[in-house]
């Protein structure tokens, strides 16, 4: 293979994935083709504005906070707006709420619509034809995958999002946090449970 030969370009890279993307940086920057101070932004929205952690808050409010519940449930886009959370990616939320009744889960079937302002950016297991394919087919045996068990008489509900709807999955609040403040609320709340593939940690439990 060409990328094989010992005078290629890209043989003179380093092997280590962290120099190498440094490297290219380098490049890219020396030929004018990338502002620095640009790209310095785009790390830091996706290191420390956008992610899991701003849904995590979502959900411990909405877990203290009956009125704010319901209005994310009626209508998400507005309620979300006010916090900060909305932008590319993030149009056209609809939260969904998890009972002992129907546990949600959220796939895309077409492609890897995501909620990324609130979730951040897809895993790759959520892109995978396995399990675009199968969440709709066999939601029951994904969820086991991932160890969630559910009892017979919960029933399973599969949202597909698209470009023009996205979902959050509101887990249910686990028995024992009644005196959680908001922060250690959020703390037990993880990615894969605001997409319905795992369950919220209990107190002093790791997130799954």
């Amino acid at each position: 293979m060409p990328h094989d030969l010992p005078d290629h370009p890209h043989a003179h890279l380093p092997p280590d994935p962290a120099l190498r993307v440094k490297a290219l940086e380098t490049i890219l920057t020396a030929k004018g083709l990338v502002d620095p101070a640009a790209l310095e932004e785009i790390i830091d929205t996706y290191q420390n504005r956008i992610g899991p952690q701003n849904g995590a808050r979502v959900v411990a409010r909405a877990w203290r906070d009956p009125a704010f519940k319901a209005a994310l449930l009626a209508d998400a886009d507005p309620v979300l707006a006010e916090l900060g959370y909305y932008g590319r990616q993030g149009e056209h939320m609809v939260v969904v709420e998890n009972t002992p009744q129907r546990h949600n889960m959220i796939v895309c079937t077409l492609c890897s619509c995501y909620p990324w302002p609130l979730l951040g950016i897809p895993p790759g297991w959520y892109k995978s034809d396995a399990y675009r394919a199968r969440a709709v087919r066999e939601p029951r045996k994904v969820l086991a995958e991932f160890g969630v068990a559910l009892p017979p008489e919960t029933a399973v509900r599969v949202w597909d999002s698209t470009a023009e709807v996205r979902y959050l999955v509101l887990p249910m609040r686990p028995k024992g946090t009644e005196g959680l403040d908001e922060a250690a609320l959020a703390a037990l709340v993880s990615r894969d449970s605001m997409i319905g593939t795992a369950l919220p940690a209990a107190p002093g439990q790791a997130q799954p």
